[in-house]
This record gives C-alpha cells, structure tokens and sequence, in this order.
C-alpha cells in the first residue's frame, strides 16, 4: 500500500477511563492516524500481542507517567510498512516489521499502541521480521523476549553456568529458557510451572522442570548461578542461590541485592537474534487460544488476566 492511499481516521480498541479492561475498553472506528515523526515509520498492523503491562496500565497503576487519555492499548506489533520519515534509513514502504513500540515501557507510552490498524513506531525500535514467522508468531515476541534478554546480560550470563528459571511458562520465561540454552549455553537449566506446563518446559529446553505445586524450588540441594524471577518470587530466589550468584527480576519492588530492572526497548537485539528464530533454534511460543481475532480483543484480555496463559496472547488478524 503506497502511503498516498492511506485513510484518515482508522478502527482501533480504546478506554477514556482507567479501570478494568472489560468494563473500559472500547471499539472506536474512527481514530486519527497517527502523526508519523521524522524517525519513524507508519505500520499497517497484521498482529499485537498483550502483554499484563497493558491491562496494569489500563488499570491505572502507572498514571503519574502515563500518557493522556484516551488511548490504545498494546506495546508488541508485527506488519508492514506504510510511510517512513524523512529521517528514517534502515526501512521502506513494504517492510514486513516487528518491535516493542515504547522505548520505555512506562514513561509516556505511546497514545496509539498496537491494538489498532496503524501505529507508529520509531526505526531503533523495530527490526525486520523473520521470514521464517508469521504475522502473529512475530507479535508475540518482542517485550518478552528482549526482557528475557536483558535480564541475562545483566547478570553476565555465560556458556557453562547454570540457571534457575521461576515461571518458565509465561511469556518471558520461555524466552529465558531457550536463550539460556540454545543462545549462551547454560550448563542446566532448571525452570518452575504447574503440573500441565511440565513438558512445555522440557520441549524448550529445560533439564530439571519443577512442579512449584508439588515441591518448593528452595528446597532444592542444587544451587544455581542465576536466578531469574518472573513472578515476583525474589527473596526465596537467594536460598537458590550459589555462592557468588545472581537474582535477576522483572517484578516491582525487587529484593536488595537482586537486579531490578524495567527493559529499555532495543530493536537491534530482535535484529541479533533474528537468525536463531530463522534457523529454528528459538521458538515463539503462543497459547493454545491464540490468536484471538480483533474483535474480541476484551476477551483476549479477560484471559491473559486470570494469569494461565502458556507463553503470549496474539490478536491477529487486524483489518
């Protein structure tokens, strides 16, 4: 589509209001498009994936930096290329693209997220897709996966050290297993689910799956390298620990001396790792209800809600 036939107003998911996601959002069809700045590039969306930042921003748990209402919803994005900015190099009309569209997660996140027809997005933001994914395979990665990436930078993850993964089914936790694994080569890597999720952690590489319904991590005699909470489990994470080792977290407040960090979006890490998802050594990894089809985007988040979603929640197709 070239970008002098592109419409003026578009449909997209909205709330004027914050509260919760089945009673505030909202389908409008006609939203302005957005401006496009010189840096960036205008999408065409094919796919969004939900992330539980977005119905926690929707709830109003950030509103001090929030940006105003009222606003679209969705931080990933998969689809081509419409317009690009005078400044922008490394993308053309006709790019099939995919990134996190918020540099910071939450500090003034953009007034038109995902959840629409059209965003825009800044060119360092984005990377291209890999040929080897669909529309919404590629939705479904980037927050999560850039997450799980940055927290192993952080702690310095290495080939031959071990790591202990809590939540290893969702969303950034099957990325950490198979980065840890298939990327730096870990020498174990051990991760906790419910029962049902076992073997989802064994496919993605886990060598030691624990059932956090039957047995508690910290009472394990193995001790690893690494700790990587995804659930906000951190202050049992150091009875995990080795001597000398690290607790990474991505759940507020943390626990001192645990690494807390909020990731700052980086499209050339999608760009890095892009070739480990062509050749089939990473995986994308979508809920058996994905994807859930753009009008029932509520639904999509009524479930990502109760919290037993396996890896992402995919709306896609978007008109």
């Amino acid at each position: 589509m070239a970008a002098t036939s592109l419409p003026s107003h578009m449909k997209a998911w909205t709330y004027s209001e914050y509260g919760k996601s089945s009673e505030v959002l909202k389908f409008n069809h006609s939203v302005p498009l957005p401006q496009v700045q010189e840096d960036q590039v205008l999408i065409k969306v094919a796919a969004a994936s939900l992330n539980p930042i977005d119905y926690k921003r929707m709830e109003g748990y950030f509103k001090n930096s929030d940006s105003p209402l009222p606003t679209t919803p969705g931080f990933d994005v998969a689809g081509v290329v419409v317009k690009v900015g005078g400044k922008v190099k490394k993308f053309k009309v006709g790019d099939e693209v995919y990134g996190d569209i918020n540099l910071k997660a939450l500090e003034y996140p953009k007034v038109i997220g995902s959840l629409a027809e059209y965003t825009a997005a800044e060119e360092i933001l984005l990377a291209h897709k890999p040929q080897s994914l669909s529309f919404a395979e590629a939705a479904s990665l980037p927050l999560t996966l850039e997450t799980a990436y940055e927290g192993l930078e952080r702690t310095g993850f290495s080939a031959g050290k071990s790591i202990l993964v809590l939540g290893g089914a969702g969303g950034v936790g099957t990325h950490v297993i198979q980065l840890a694994k298939h990327v730096y080569g870990a020498s174990k890597v051990a991760a906790t689910a419910s029962t049902r999720k076992l073997e989802l952690l064994r496919n993605l590489g886990a060598d030691l799956p624990i059932d956090y319904t039957k047995e508690n991590f910290e009472d394990l005699p193995e001790k690893f390298d690494v700790v990587y909470d995804t659930v906000g489990q951190t202050e049992q994470a150091f009875k995990a620990l080795k001597e000398g080792g690290k607790v990474v977290t991505i759940v507020p407040p943390g626990f001192p001396p645990a690494i807390l960090f909020i990731l700052s979006t980086d499209g050339a890490i999608l760009e890095k790792l892009n070739p480990y998802f062509e050749s089939g050594k990473l995986k994308p990894i979508l809920d058996p209800k994905s994807p859930f089809p753009f009008s029932q985007a509520v639904e999509a988040f009524s479930f990502l809600e109760t919290n037993r979603a396996t890896g992402k929640v995919v709306v896609y197709p978007i008109p």
